[in-house]
């Protein structure tokens, strides 16, 4: 059996070690003991309640107290939440009020994304300087390839990540929860095992065993509605699915039926794509009050269009697929999307092609939130070209390069067009 201690990263002779649960060395009861814990090499990283984590290193009168992180306004919903409130029953994407209700002590405090993204960057540094192969899920969470990296930190694939979860706590001031296998799957699937500050490992001789119990719900990509779907037809737990043929699985599934046979065999052959961009951007607001009127839904399109816009900019890419999102107001979601002839960075270009969207879909529904979101990054010298057979075609564009410059040199309040000036309330 290997051993490891977590707090001096010393190897443990496991027989000198008998049934003591605390490191000769140190005297730590922060203890690794796994069979194959020096032969796995893909982590993943996720940082304990991270937004409520940096409030509270922040303010360290939060330390003993339940703190939820949302915006305070009666249609808010909990972005996230420390653990003293989860012993409450608060959870991501509640109601602020419901949230309220089952812990009225909480401190509540508005989401600051630009600091946690500056702590982002932090772990991020810490990550590069244990392998290239890093891939962010998040601004909390991470795979980690350590292969190879043994000869370069004269250290193994445990170790370092012991090392960095130590580093994090000692230099950033937050914990995180690292899962160890031989692959993403089950590497994320151990992240969560051993929550807060902990460290599991999920092993190749074990990893059939382990998933046997768990819910179909714990397979990537099996959401509530898949899983209602597979307990309609018996199956609840991931064992019931090894017993599966692989055709038969295909044949009443499809492609995620593939999914199905090897993910309940620990069978997972994604790489850790190093360098991986945003997918898409976006931008949504939740309205204080239910709208139905589609000239008001139009007038809050408009900024958040602008929004995307002003993002793709920045960013330097332009998109072809455009998606509407609205939530009812019983929390219904849905999406519209349509894909472009040509990738845009224009705000007036999402604005038109998003707008038929809102018009088809809108009608006999009341709206708590609408966003717009941009997908399909093309080649940037292809976006918002001129259209030969419209000569007013690359009118928006400059009309738009205008504004721009406007808005850098004095403020974007400094112009605005008729639409984005909010007519109806």
């Amino acid at each position: 059996m290997a051993s490891l201690c977590r707090h001096c990263l010393k190897i443990l002779d496991d027989d000198g070690l008998g049934v003591s649960h605390r490191c000769p060395a140190c005297r730590s009861p922060k203890l690794l003991r796994h069979t194959e814990l020096f032969d796995l090499t893909i982590a993943h990283v996720d940082c304990d309640a991270f937004y409520a984590s940096v409030e509270k290193r922040d303010n360290p009168d939060l330390n003993a107290k339940p703190v939820i992180i949302s915006h305070d306004s009666p249609r808010a919903v909990v972005s996230t939440c420390c653990y003293i409130a989860r012993m409450s029953g608060v959870r991501s994407a509640m109601p602020l009020f419901k949230a309220k209700k089952l812990c009225p002590d909480a401190t509540i405090i508005p989401p600051d994304i630009a600091k946690y993204a500056a702590v982002s960057r932090e772990i991020r540094a810490l990550f590069d300087r244990l392998t290239p192969d890093v891939e962010p899920l998040s601004l909390d969470e991470a795979f980690l390839n350590l292969s190879g990296t043994e000869r370069l930190h004269h250290r193994n694939a445990a170790q370092s990540m012991a090392w960095l979860a130590r580093e994090i706590d000692r230099k950033i001031g937050i914990t995180v929860s690292v899962g160890l296998s031989y692959n993403k799957y089950l590497a994320k699937l151990a992240s969560d095992l051993d929550k807060p500050n902990g460290f599991a490992v999920i092993g190749r001789t074990e990893a059939m065993d382990f998933l046997k119990q768990r819910p179909v719900s714990d397979i990537w990509g099996v959401g509530k509605a898949f899983s209602r779907k597979l307990a309609a037809e018996g199956i609840t737990t991931i064992g019931q699915l090894q017993h599966r043929e692989k055709a038969e699985l295909m044949a009443r599934y499809g492609v995620m039926g593939s999914r199905l046979y090897h993910l309940s065999r620990g069978e997972d052959d994604r790489q850790i794509k190093a360098g991986q961009r945003a997918k898409s951007i976006s931008a949504e607001t939740t309205f204080s009050t239910d709208i139905s009127d589609i000239d008001i839904l139009r007038d809050r399109l408009w900024p958040l269009c602008e929004k995307v816009s002003k993002r793709l900019k920045k960013s330097g890419k332009a998109g072809k697929t455009v998606t509407l999102k609205l939530k009812t107001g019983n929390f219904k979601t849905l999406t519209r999307s349509h894909t472009l002839a040509q990738p845009t960075q224009l705000a007036e270009t999402l604005y038109r092609e998003v707008r038929p969207l809102l018009e088809k879909a809108a009608p006999g529904h009341d709206f708590r939130l609408i966003g717009i979101g941009i997908s399909g990054f093309g080649i940037l010298e292809d976006a918002d070209r001129p259209d030969l057979l419209n000569r007013n075609s690359g009118h928006a564009k400059e009309v738009e390069a205008a504004i721009d410059k406007l808005r850098d040199k004095f403020g974007d309040a400094v112009i605005a067009k008729g639409r984005g000036l909010n007519k109806k309330d």
